[in-house]
C-alpha cells in the first residue's frame, strides 16, 4: 500500500463516557476513528476536522498523534471542542447526547489521496454538510471515495432531510457502509437487503450493512452475501463500526481493489477477505473499552 493515502472528512470530538464504573472522557468522533483505524492498519491518512485550542483539543492531538494520522493546517479553530455524552447500559451499549456547533473550513482535497471518507454528524449537520458534500465531488476524479452515514437522529431529526443527503452523498460514493439500526431509522418501509440494493443504486460498487454479534450483509455485482462475526467477550460496543469500516478500507487498498469496487465487480474471494478484516477488527474492538481499533499485527494475529 506504499502508493496509497486516505483523507478522512469529519468530525472529532470527546467522548464523555458514563457508566457502571463511573464517568471518563476520550478523544472521539466516527470520522476521528475511521482515521486512527485505517492508519493503524498502515494507511497513511490526514484527518480533516474541527476542534478547538483547550484541553480538550490538546487530548484529541495526542490521541491522533499517536497512531500517526496527520491533521490538515485547518482543523484547530478557536472555537471549544465538540463532546458526546455517552451512557452505557448494562450490556455495553451506548446511547449519545451532542453537544456540537460550527463547520468545517472549505479545502481542497490533495491530488495524491487515493481514498476519500466521510461520514455521521459532519456529513449531516447544516451548513457544514454542503462543505463536506463539495469536497466528496471535487475528489471523485482522483480518488476512490466512502461513506458511513451512521446517522444521529437527535442531531439531525428530519428523516426526509437525512434520507435526501444520504442519497446525494451516496450518488458520489464507491463504498456505503451503514449499521442496520441506520438502515432501520432511514427507510423502515425496506428490507436489509432492499436498503443496501437501494444505496447501490445510486452508484456505489459495495454496499454492506453491520448487523452487531451477527457479522454483516454485502451487497455487490447484484449480489447479496452474508458473513459471520466472530464469537468475542463484549466490553462495549464504542467504535466497532469506525473498526469495520476502517478495515474494510484497508483491505480494498491491500488488495488493489478499488478499480473493482468502483465497477461493481468484486470477485467472491476478494470480498470475503474484506469482510473477513472488517469483521475481525469489529470483534477485536469490542472486546476492549472504548474506541481502540486493532493495529495489522493484531489483526494479523
Amino acid at each position: 500500500m506504499s502508493n496509497t493515502r486516505a483523507f478522512v472528512i469529519g468530525e472529532a470530538l470527546t467522548d464523555i463516557v458514563s457508566g457502571p464504573n463511573g464517568t471518563a472522557e476520550h478523544p472521539g468522533g466516527s470520522p476521528l476513528n475511521v482515521a486512527i483505524g485505517l492508519s493503524r492498519l498502515d494507511v497513511p491518512t490526514t484527518l480533516h476536522t474541527r476542534f478547538g485550542k483547550d484541553e480538550r483539543g490538546a487530548a484529541i492531538t495526542a490521541h491522533l498523534a499517536e497512531s500517526d494520522v496527520e491533521l490538515s493546517a485547518e482543523s484547530v479553530t478557536d472555537a471549544p471542542t465538540a463532546t458526546a455524552q455517552a451512557n452505557l447500559d448494562e450490556t455495553g451499549a451506548a446511547t449519545y447526547t451532542f453537544e456540537i456547533t460550527g463547520e468545517l473550513a472549505s479545502i481542497e482535497v490533495p491530488a495524491d489521496v487515493t481514498l476519500v471518507h466521510t461520514g455521521s454528524i459532519a456529513a449531516f449537520l447544516a451548513p457544514g454538510a454542503d462543505v463536506v458534500e463539495s469536497m466528496l465531488a471535487a475528489a471523485r476524479s482522483h480518488a476512490l471515495i466512502s461513506f458511513d452515514p451512521n446517522v444521529r437522529p437527535m442531531i439531525v431529526p428530519d428523516r426526509e432531510d437525512v434520507r435526501a443527503r444520504t442519497e446525494r452523498i451516496a450518488a458520489l460514493a464507491d463504498v456505503i457502509k451503514l449499521s442496520d439500526e441506520d438502515a432501520a431509522w432511514l427507510y423502515p418501509e425496506l428490507t436489509q437487503e432492499q436498503v443496501l440494493a437501494h444505496l447501490a443504486s445510486f452508484g456505489a460498487g459495495l454496499t454492506a450493512m453491520t448487523r452487531g454479534g451477527e457479522g454483516c450483509l454485502l451487497f455487490t455485482g447484484g449480489v447479496h452475501t452474508e458473513a459471520k462475526a466472530p464469537r468475542v467477550s463484549v466490553a462495549d460496543t464504542i467504535g466497532a463500526g469506525d473498526s469495520f469500516m476502517a478495515a474494510m478500507l484497508a483491505a480494498i487498498l491491500r488488495l488493489d481493489a478499488g478499480a473493482s469496487v468502483r465497477a461493481g465487480s468484486l470477485d467472491s474471494e476478494t470480498l470475503d477477505l474484506i469482510a473477513q478484516d472488517a469483521l475481525t477488527a469489529a470483534a477485536i474492538t469490542v472486546s476492549r473499552a472504548g474506541a481502540n481499533p486493532p493495529r495489522t499485527a493484531e489483526l494479523r494475529g
